[in-house]
C-alpha cells in the first residue's frame, strides 16, 4: 500500500499539503503548550531565605490537622497564632533565643514630608491629633475636594510611601543581613533599611517617615544592608519592635532541635523547623507554587482546545478530501480494486501525512515554546522567573497525538470510500445527494443528547458546577461536535436562509450562490466546520466570562450599600489602626469594620473544606450591606453563631456546626442565617471574636440620614491623608475591583482564541484551495456561458463568504445554548444578571474568517481562469 499511497500523494499534492500544514500547526501548538505545561508541574526549588542562618526556628503551627476515620487531614491556617511568652521563656533556658516580629513599615523617603509631620512622632501624638482633625472647620467644598484628591493617594513626587516590613535588628543575622554602611540601630528613632536596585535611594543619615501599626514617626537611617530579594525591610531596635508589635511571630533558638522538641512536648501547637523546613517560616513560602496554578490551568486549557480544534479540522479536511476523490475511487473499483485495498490506501496516506506533519510540528513546537513562555511572562500571565525545563515527553506526546489524529480523522472517511459501489460513486460525483449515512446520524444524535442532557442534569441538581472554568470550557465541545456532525444536513436550510435576499436581487449571482451552496453540501460543510468551532468557542468563552463578571458586579452592587469603602492599598495588609479610630470618630458616619478570615469544616468525616469568611459587627452589617438571605436573620449573628451559604452541607437555621477558625481553634457555632450561593462570592460571616487573629482590612462607611455628606467625606479623606490610607467611594471601589482590559483571565482567553483562530485560518485556506482547484470545469462553463472573469471571481468569493456565514450561524446557535445554560444557572443560584454577548469579538472573528475565505477562494480561481475556457471544459478531473 505504500507505493499507491505515495503515488496518490504526488498526484493530489494540493490536498495533502493543506492537511500537512493544518496538522503540523496543530502538533506544533500542542508541543509548545506541552513543554510550557511541563514546566509548571514543579515550582523552583528555593532554600530558606529569612532564616537561612538560623539553627532552629520555632513558630506556631501553620497547618490544621484533624484526625478522621480515613486518616489525618491537613489544611493551611489562615492566621497562625503567635509564640506565647511562656513558650519563649521555656526555650530560653536551652540556649540563646532571638524573637522575630514582622509588621508593616512603609517608608516615605522625603525630608520635606518628614519636616511637615515632625509633630506626629508616635501613637500618643497621633491619637491627640485624631479628635482635632475630626472636628476641624469645614473649608470651601471645591478647595476641600481638590485637597482630598491630592491627599488620597496622588501624592506629590517624592512623597510616595514605599511598602516595607519591619523587624527587630537582632533577627537580621538569621538571614543573614550584613551592614554595608553605618551601624546598628541603638535608639527608638533609628532604623536600618535594605537597599535594592530600583528602590528608594536611601542612604545612611537620611531622615524618613515610617508608618507602622503604632502610627507615623520620623526616623533616622543609621545603616543600610543589601537586600536579599524576598523582602524590603526596615530594622528597628528590639525594644521598639516589641512596642510596635508585641506578639512574637517566630523564635530563633540556638540549641539542639531534639532538645527543643522535647521541651515543647507533642501537643504544644508549635512547629520546630530545621534544615529545608525553615523555608516554611519565609514570607509567603508557597508563592511560587501558587503562581504556577493559574499558568498550569491556562496552558492545560490551551493544549486541550488546540487538540480539539486540530482533531476536528483534520477530520473535516480528510473527510472532504475523500469526498473529492469519489470519481477516482469509483474508477479504481471498476478496475477491480477491493474495498479493503481502497481503505488501506487512504489510511496509508493518512499515516504518511501524520508522521511527516507530526515531525514538522514537533520541530516547530520545540522552537516556539521559548517564544510562548517569553510572551506569557511579558503579558503577566506567568511569573518573571518562569522558564522551560528539560522535559522531552511533551514532544513525544505531541508527535504520537498528531499521528493518531491523522489516522483517526481518516478512518471514517476511508471506510465510507471503501464501501461505496463503483456505479454509486460515479453517480454521486456530480451532486452531493447522500451526505449523511445512518451511522453519522446516530453519532450526531447521541453527542447532542449528551451535550444537552449533561447541562440539564447539572441545572437540576448542581447549577453552581456550571459556572466553573472546566465546565464552561469543555461543555461547548460536545455541542460543537454534534452540530459539526449534522452540518451536511443543516447547510442547505441555513444556506438558503442566508441567500434568500441575494437570490431575489437583480442578476444571476445570488441565484448561483444559493444553488451552488445547496449542490456542494460537502464543500460548504467543510468550510463551515472550522468557522463553527471558532465562533462557538469565541462566543462561549468570552461571553461566559463576561456574563459571570457582570453577575459578580451585580452582586457586589446589590450587596454593598455603603457610601465609602476603604481597603488596604497592598493586598494582605491590615488598615492602619489610627485610621480605624479616626473613622469611627467621624460625626454622621455609620462605620462597619470587618476582617478577612477563614473557617474550615470537616465534611462527611472525610474532607476538610475551607471557606473564606468575614468577621463583622452584626449591629452594623445590615446598615452597609444587603446580603441575599434565604433563611434566618443577619441580626441573629453573635459570638456563638455563624452565617453560611447554601453550598454548605448543613444549612438549617438553628443547627450547630463544628468549625475550625483561622487560627486553628475549634468552635461549635449555631447557624443564624443562610445566604444564596450566587456566583460563589457569598462567603461566611462570623463575629470579631471568631476572626482568628485577623486584622481590619475593610471599612464600609454609610452616611447617616440627615448627616452632612460633604463633611463626612472631608473627615474621612483627612483621616486617610494623615495615615496613608486611600478612601474610595462605592462606585470607585466597584470599578477598581472589577476586571480590566489587561485582566489575566481576559489575556489568557485572547491567547486561547488566537490559537483557535490560527487553526481555523489554516483549515479555511486549505479547504478552499482544495475545493476551488477542483472546480476548473465549473468555472469554464460559466465563462463559456458569457460570464466575465470578475463576475466569476465575485461568485467564488460570495460562495466562500456564504459558507463562512453558515458556520457562523451554527456556531452562534451553539454559543446561544451555552450562554442560556449559564444564565439559567445564575437564575437558579439567585443572581439576576443579563447575558453579555461579545458582539465585538464575534464580529472580528467572522470578518477575519470571511476575508480569509474570500482570498483563499479567489486566488486559485484566478489562476485557473488563466487557462482557456474550452481547454478547462474539456479537461478530465
Amino acid at each position: 500500500m505504500l507505493m499507491p499511497a505515495l503515488s496518490g500523494m504526488r498526484t493530489r499534492w494540493i490536498t495533502f499539503v493543506g492537511s500537512f500544514v493544518a496538522l503540523a500547526l496543530g502538533v506544533g501548538l500542542i508541543a509548545a503548550t506541552g513543554l510550557a505545561l511541563a514546566a509548571t508541574f514543579d515550582a523552583p526549588e528555593r532554600g530558606p531565605e529569612r532564616f537561612a542562618a538560623a539553627p532552629v526556628v520555632v513558630r506556631a503551627a501553620d497547618h490544621l490537622r484533624v484526625d478522621t476515620p480515613t486518616g489525618t487531614r491537613t489544611k493551611p491556617l489562615d492566621h497562625p497564632g503567635p509564640v506565647g511568652p511562656r513558650t519563649a521563656d521555656r526555650l530560653a533556658a536551652l540556649g540563646r533565643t532571638v524573637e522575630d516580629r514582622t509588621f508593616p513599615a512603609d517608608v516615605t523617603a522625603d525630608p520635606a514630608g518628614v519636616d511637615a509631620k515632625e509633630s506626629r512622632t508616635g501613637p500618643g501624638a497621633e491619637a491627640a491629633r485624631t479628635g482635632a482633625d475630626a472636628k476641624e472647620p469645614r473649608t470651601d467644598p471645591g478647595a476641600e475636594a481638590a485637597r482630598t484628591g491630592a491627599d488620597s493617594g496622588k501624592s506629590r513626587p517624592g512623597q510616595e510611601a514605599e511598602a516595607r516590613v519591619g523587624h527587630p535588628w537582632s533577627v537580621a543575622a538569621a538571614a543573614p543581613y550584613r551592614l554595608t554602611s553605618g551601624r546598628a540601630p541603638a535608639a527608638a528613632g533609628e532604623v536600618v533599611v535594605t537597599t535594592r536596585p530600583g528602590g528608594a535611594p536611601l542612604r545612611t543619615g537620611d531622615r524618613v517617615l515610617v508608618r507602622t501599626p503604632a502610627g507615623n514617626a520620623p526616623r533616622t537611617v543609621v545603616g543600610t544592608v543589601a537586600g536579599r530579594g524576598f523582602e524590603d525591610a526596615v530594622f528597628f531596635t528590639d525594644d521598639e519592635a516589641a512596642r510596635i508589635s508585641p506578639d512574637i511571630d517566630a523564635l530563633v533558638v540556638h540549641a539542639d532541635a531534639t532538645a527543643v522538641r522535647r521541651a515543647l512536648g507533642p501537643d504544644s501547637g508549635m512547629d520546630v523547623l530545621t534544615g529545608h523546613d525553615r523555608r516554611r517560616a519565609d514570607p509567603d513560602p508557597d508563592r511560587d507554587a501558587r503562581a504556577l496554578v493559574s499558568v498550569n490551568a491556562l496552558l492545560g486549557t490551551a493544549a486541550g482546545i488546540t487538540l480539539f480544534v486540530s482533531a476536528a479540522v483534520v477530520a473535516s479536511t480528510f473527510s472532504f478530501a475523500v469526498a473529492q476523490r469519489r470519481r477516482e475511487f469509483g474508477l479504481l473499483r471498476t478496475a477491480g480494486a477491493t474495498p479493503g485495498q481502497i481503505r488501506r490506501t487512504v489510511c496509508a496516506e493518512a499515516v504518511l501525512v501524520g508522521v511527516l506533519a507530526s515531525a514538522a510540528g514537533v520541530w516547530l513546537g520545540a522552537g516556539g515554546a521559548p517564544l510562548l513562555v517569553g510572551r506569557m511572562t511579558e503579558a503577566g500571565l506567568a511569573p518573571p522567573w518562569f522558564a522551560l525545563g528539560d522535559a522531552s515527553w511533551p514532544l513525544h506526546t505531541a508527535f504520537w497525538t498528531g499521528v493518531f489524529v491523522a489516522t483517526a480523522g481518516a478512518l471514517v472517511s476511508c471506510h465510507r470510500a471503501g464501501r461505496t459501489a463503483p456505479t454509486e460513486a460515479l453517480r454521486e460525483a456530480a451532486v452531493d445527494s447522500r451526505v449523511m449515512p445512518a451511522s453519522r446520524w446516530a453519532a450526531a444524535v447521541l453527542v447532542l443528547l449528551a451535550g444537552l442532557g449533561l447541562p440539564a442534569v447539572a441545572l437540576a441538581f448542581d447549577p453552581g458546577d456550571l459556572l466553573g472554568r472546566k465546565s464552561y470550557i469543555t461543555r461547548p465541545m460536545l455541542l460543537v461536535v454534534g452540530f459539526a456532525l449534522l452540518a451536511p444536513v443543516l447547510v442547505r436550510p441555513v444556506g438558503r436562509l442566508l441567500t434568500w435576499l441575494p437570490a431575489r436581487l437583480p442578476g444571476a449571482t445570488g441565484v448561483l450562490v444559493r444553488e451552488n451552496t445547496a449542490a456542494g453540501v460537502r464543500r460548504t460543510a467543510a468550510v463551515a466546520a472550522p468557522v463553527l468551532i471558532t465562533v462557538a468557542l469565541a462566543a462561549t468563552l468570552t461571553g461566559t466570562v463576561a456574563t459571570l463578571e457582570e453577575a459578580r458586579a451585580a452582586e457586589a452592587r446589590t450587596a454593598t450599600t455603603a457610601d465609602y469603602v476603604v481597603t488596604p492599598g497592598q493586598e494582605g495588609r491590615p488598615l492602619a489602626p489610627a485610621f480605624v479610630e479616626r473613622a469611627r470618630a467621624v460625626e454622621g458616619a455609620v462605620v462597619s469594620v470587618s476582617r478577612s478570615t477563614a473557617v474550615t469544616v470537616l465534611e462527611e468525616d472525610t474532607a476538610l473544606v475551607t471557606s473564606e469568611a468575614r468577621a463583622v459587627d452584626p449591629a452594623r452589617l445590615a446598615t452597609v450591606s444587603d446580603l441575599p438571605v434565604t433563611a434566618g436573620r443577619l441580626s441573629d449573628l453573635d459570638d456563638g453563631a455563624i452565617v453560611v451559604n447554601e453550598e454548605w452541607l448543613t444549612t438549617r437555621v438553628g443547627d450547630r456546626v463544628t468549625v475550625w477558625l483561622g487560627d486553628g481553634r475549634r468552635a461549635s457555632l449555631r447557624i443564624a442565617a443562610v445566604l444564596a450561593t450566587g456566583t460563589g462570592d457569598n462567603g461566611v460571616y462570623v463575629t470579631r471574636r471568631n476572626a482568628g487573629g485577623a486584622g481590619v482590612d475593610r471599612i464600609d462607611v454609610k452616611v447617616a440620614e440627615g448627616a452632612d455628606r460633604r463633611a463626612v467625606a472631608a473627615a474621612l479623606h483627612s483621616a486617610g491623608a494623615a495615615t496613608g490610607t486611600r478612601v474610595t467611594t462605592r462606585a470607585e471601589w466597584l470599578a477598581a475591583n472589577g476586571p480590566g482590559p489587561n485582566d489575566p483571565t481576559r489575556t489568557g482567553l485572547r491567547m486561547i482564541l488566537g490559537i483557535a483562530l490560527l487553526c481555523t485560518a489554516t483549515a479555511l485556506a486549505n479547504t478552499l484551495v482544495m475545493a476551488t482547484s477542483d472546480r476548473g470545469r465549473d468555472l469554464a462553463v460559466l465563462r463559456l456561458a458569457g460570464a466575465t472573469v470578475p463576475q466569476v471571481l465575485r461568485l467564488v468569493a460570495a460562495e466562500a463568504v456564504v459558507a463562512v456565514g453558515v458556520g457562523a450561524v451554527l456556531g452562534g446557535l451553539v454559543a446561544a445554548v451555552n450562554l442560556l445554560v449559564v444564565w439559567g444557572a445564575l437564575v437558579l443560584l439567585g443572581v439576576m444578571s443579563a447575558v453579555v454577548v461579545p458582539w465585538g469579538t464575534l464580529g472580528l472573528v467572522v470578518a477575519a474568517a470571511a476575508l480569509l475565505a474570500a482570498v483563499a477562494a479567489v486566488l486559485p480561481a484566478s489562476f485557473a481562469l488563466r487557462t482557456r475556457p474550452v481547454e478547462l471544459a474539456g479537461a478530465r478531473e
